[in-house]
């Protein structure tokens, strides 16, 4: 199968060209400024995400299976701090894309977030479940949602994901990378008590979205995660005792401490019916992600 992935030297972009390589697929991977560093890709390109003319002929020269979009502005700071150019990479590209998809009778697979809920349900959010946003990035992902939907109707995927752990190129994106590195400057971070959360890594879901790639059966919304569900702190706790960093390390805190915090969602979790009975892939343990992790020199954190 021919893929074109979008967002290739990111966490999961390059987990997923990986996956998609070793099971002998042939990955066209874009890029914005840092090359994947995967093996066997058959092209690798240079391309910035707004230049949509430029994917559009991309696509029609190359006619993908498959078109798998991981490309996204993924922190909420950075969307606030550009709100213009967050609509452009995550809502007017992925509807581009869906169009493009639905043009070439093209497989498209779409990543999400799970902040696109509010986190006030006690119960784990199901696929089904209305989603209701709380910060500008969550609003621009339920954006991009429904318009992959509307513009390629017959054959969408879009897979909500949680928080990420893994190891990326720079070593600055996943958790446990962030929290090392601001550990290595002397910080002491604070990590909520109470903002609970379903950890997942990124070869996990990138297994899952390769299912997802070869069966053409599943469509629509899927929701994905880990197999447990925890606080930011007791998160930070076990990749400490991972490491073998002192425990004292992080500050547990509570979000209503902070007025700034105090919206921030609680509960983002996931149940994962009936796309886990479905599929191969089972949701990793904590301890498996944790051994997947390498650590972060301290002098490569201070120089960033």
């Amino acid at each position: 199968m021919k893929i074109l992935l979008t967002g290739a030297s990111g966490l999961l972009g390059n987990a997923y060209a990986e996956a998609a390589i070793r099971r002998g697929h042939k990955v066209i991977a874009l890029y914005n400024t840092t090359e994947p560093i995967v093996r066997g890709i058959e092209q690798s390109i240079q391309l910035d995400a707004q230049a949509l003319d430029k994917i559009t002929a991309l696509a029609l020269e190359l006619w993908p299976d498959c078109i798998v979009n991981c490309a996204a502005i993924s922190s909420p700071t950075d969307v606030d701090a550009d709100a213009i150019l967050a609509e452009k990479i995550n809502v007017a590209l992925p509807r581009h894309l869906s169009q493009l998809s639905t043009h070439l009778g093209a497989r498209l697979l779409h990543i999400s977030t799970d902040m696109v809920f509010d986190g006030h349900s006690a119960e784990p959010y199901r696929s089904t479940d209305m989603p209701f946003p709380t910060s500008l990035y969550g609003q621009t992902k339920l954006m991009a949602e429904r318009e992959v939907l509307k513009h390629n109707a017959e054959d969408p995927v879009v897979l909500r994901i949680p928080i990420l752990m893994g190891n990326s190129i720079h070593s600055q994106r996943s958790a446990h990378e962030r929290l090392l590195a601001a550990i290595a400057r002397g910080e002491t971070p604070k990590l909520f008590c109470d903002e609970i959360r379903q950890p997942c890594s990124a070869s996990n879901v990138a297994e899952v979205l390769l299912e997802l790639t070869e069966r053409r059966d599943l469509h629509g919304i899927f929701h994905w995660a880990g197999a447990e569900t925890m606080s930011r702190f007791e998160m930070g706790q076990r990749i400490l005792k991972h490491f073998g960093l002192p425990l004292n390390s992080v500050q547990s805190a509570c979000k209503d401490d902070d007025p700034e915090f105090a919206n921030r969602p609680s509960n983002l979790t996931f149940n994962l019916h009936p796309i886990v009975s479905k599929l191969k892939t089972k949701p990793a343990t904590f301890e498996e992600q944790l051994d997947e992790l390498t650590s972060v020199e301290p002098l490569r954190a201070s120089d960033h």
